[in-house]
């Protein structure tokens, strides 16, 4: 870890506020300091900021975050800048410069609007700024939300290609029970699998502030891992925390990168693409794309959800429900509905056009 030299860092909405709910200006100011000190070192750094609605709460004066979606929005439209500008005033303490970058899934999931975020991304860092993203929470609706900063730092992680990870939150890092319930849970140090049991001890959401939660942290972790890209889940108002975590003194839970199994292609696909539709597939099927390294037939299809066209990202999903993998379809999902069950020499009499078509071609397919 003291190689890192790429850093982004996550920030949560229950970290940077204060116990009245309000943006806290003086850990902010320290949070730069730290920056600072990481950047005088030779990192890069990008900065993945929650924090626009509770700002703009504060902004307006509110007794509570709105319920609705508009009143949401307008909130955090308000609070955006407020947040934007809190960053740029106290990183220029520092002679920092500042860039803001908002997201939503339409941008990372259409693959030429994500390269262009990459290269923005790239653009800004060789001018040696400090890029503060966030969710565009003024436009994004729940088909196109992250829905989560967590997941939204991984993906960042991964556009940029950074050599580390830091997700500052309210506690110390996971756990093998929720600490909130079981007073003598232990922390994990160190994490090299994200398996579900882990899972299952991470427990429900966090703090009423924010989004996010330790399950939404193993997600990110699962990214992140496939991508090689080590992690970090610390305590934000630890002192000189993410100095120590670039350092790489033990602070929190550390996720191992380990190495790269996916090519930069299939990690879009697998994670950055918004699924159209679902495959659902039977265990034949799933033994073939799984233990055989095969492209997905009509012949091992049960039935098709959602609508999709050819060349966009779909799920494939067992019968149960559960993802099995992602990949870009070859097939429309009104050509797949009238042949899926269907083996090869069925479908020439049925649809002559689409004898010998795949749906998913292992070359496009992500096995999660």
């Amino acid at each position: 870890m003291t190689a890192s030299k790429r850093i982004v860092v996550k920030v949560g909405t229950s970290t940077l506020t204060d116990a009245d709910g309000r943006v806290d200006r003086g850990w902010l100011g320290d949070l730069a300091r730290q920056i600072a000190v990481l950047r005088s070192e030779g990192a890069s750094v990008v900065v993945v900021s929650s924090g626009a609605i509770a700002a703009g709460v504060e902004a307006l004066g509110l007794d509570a975050r709105p319920t609705d979606i508009s009143g949401l929005q307008a909130t955090a439209a308000v609070g955006q800048v407020r947040l934007i500008g809190t960053y740029s005033e106290l990183l220029a303490e520092y002679g920092a410069g500042i860039a803001q970058v908002l997201l939503t899934r339409h941008d990372t999931g259409h693959r030429q609007a994500y390269l262009y975020a990459c290269r923005t991304l790239e653009r800004l860092l060789s001018m040696d700024l400090v890029p503060v993203v966030n969710e565009n929470d003024t436009t994004a609706v729940d088909e196109i939300r992250f829905g989560d900063n967590d997941t939204l730092a991984a993906l960042v992680g991964v556009m940029v290609h950074a050599d580390l990870v830091v997700l500052l939150t309210d506690i110390e890092g996971l756990f093998d029970a929720d600490p909130r319930t079981v007073d003598d849970a232990s922390l994990l140090e160190h994490v090299d699998e994200v398996t579900d049991d882990l899972i299952a001890a991470a427990g429900g959401a966090g703090s009423d502030a924010g989004s996010g939660g330790m399950v939404t942290k193993l997600g990110a972790a699962r990214i992140l891992m496939k991508a090689g890209i080590p992690m970090v889940v610390c305590d934000g108002h630890r002192a000189d925390v993410l100095v120590d975590a670039f350092r790489g003194l033990p602070v929190g839970t550390y996720f191992a990168g380990g190495d790269v199994d996916v090519e930069a292609r299939k990690l879009w696909i697998a994670f950055a693409s918004n699924p159209k539709g679902s495959v659902v597939v039977d265990a034949g099927a799933i033994d073939a794309l799984c233990l055989r390294g095969k492209s997905l037939l009509p012949a091992g299809v049960v039935r098709v959800e959602g609508s999709f066209r050819s060349g966009d990202p779909v799920s494939i999903v067992d019968t149960a429900g559960r993802q099995v993998a992602r990949g870009l379809a070859d097939i429309s999902s009104v050509d797949l509905d009238g042949i899926a069950g269907l083996k090869s020499a069925d479908i020439a009499s049925v649809a002559p056009g689409l004898a010998g078509i795949e749906v998913v071609h292992r070359d496009r397919l992500v096995i999660l």
